[in-house]
């Protein structure tokens, strides 16, 4: 695997290749961290899954250390780990790191079908579609992953982190985690990921929306972030688990959602 945004560019934009002005490619493979991060993959080749999250969390010196309820969220049939977001990238390799050594292997990780692009994680992620609709398919392997045994991770916010008020937080969890948990079964896991972002991420971000762009253009950033964070060392928080007879779905599910965000920062 190797990253080339001028291949990239030239296979998706055929037409409109010869008039992308070339700077602006040799910008966006800066801002990405192109040759740093095909350092890491070539350093990391033929590792696959919670080995590859463990050679590159290795690559860049970063170290975690997890508190709380550790021992009953190992000891919990079928646990589904909901957790606030606050990286965009290093949380999710560190969460994969984290869950096989705690819960064992075979975890799956409900992601934005975006990073299935990342082809070393495949074997763990599973596909959720923010963009549009649903396919038949990767609705069928949800369902098929919640009524499994495997552990199951997901970032309910949907996305990275923002900061509001000078506080870096989740923006609203959205629901679907808690009908799935209800309708499968599972008992939820409440976990805290510390960290944050640059205040350069958090700024953009901020002026990206107040001008009123929907694209989240602030995202070409997140390889900086990654690389920026190396030498980290994370905690992680986990809470009491949640039994599914607690949860209430359906019309309240978005307010059991809301409960369980707070629940997670409670744990910071």
């Amino acid at each position: 695997m190797k990253i080339d945004v001028d291949a990239v560019l030239r296979e998706r934009l055929p037409r409109h290749y010869r008039f992308i002005p070339r700077p602006l490619v040799r910008w966006v493979e800066r801002t990405i961290c192109q040759e740093q991060m095909n350092e890491m993959l070539r350093v990391n080749h033929g590792l696959r899954d919670a080995d590859f999250c463990r050679g590159v969390l290795s690559h860049l010196g970063i170290t975690w250390s997890a508190r709380g309820c550790v021992d009953r969220l190992a000891a919990t049939p079928r646990p589904l780990i909901v957790s606030n977001h606050p990286l965009g990238g290093l949380d999710g390799i560190v969460m994969i790191d984290f869950i096989t050594r705690t819960c064992g292997p075979g975890m799956r990780f409900l992601v934005n079908d975006l990073l299935m692009a990342i082809e070393p994680l495949s074997g763990v992620f599973l596909p959720v579609n923010k963009h549009g609709a649903q396919s038949r398919a990767a609705s069928a392997a949800i369902d098929e992953a919640m009524a499994s045994s495997a552990p199951l991770v997901i970032f309910p916010a949907g996305l990275v982190s923002r900061r509001r008020n000078g506080q870096v937080a989740d923006l609203t969890w959205q629901k679907m985690f808690v009908n799935k948990a209800i309708a499968s079964g599972r008992p939820v896991i409440p976990v805290h990921f510390s960290g944050h972002n640059s205040s350069f991420f958090y700024t953009f971000a901020n002026l990206r929306e107040r001008l009123g762009l929907k694209f989240n253009i602030e995202m070409v950033f997140l390889p900086r972030e990654v690389f920026r964070a190396a030498g980290s060392a994370f905690t992680i928080s986990v809470g009491a688990p949640v039994p599914p007879s607690e949860l209430r779905g359906g019309a309240a599910a978005a307010a059991t959602a809301a409960d369980i965000r707070r629940r997670v920062y409670a744990l910071a």
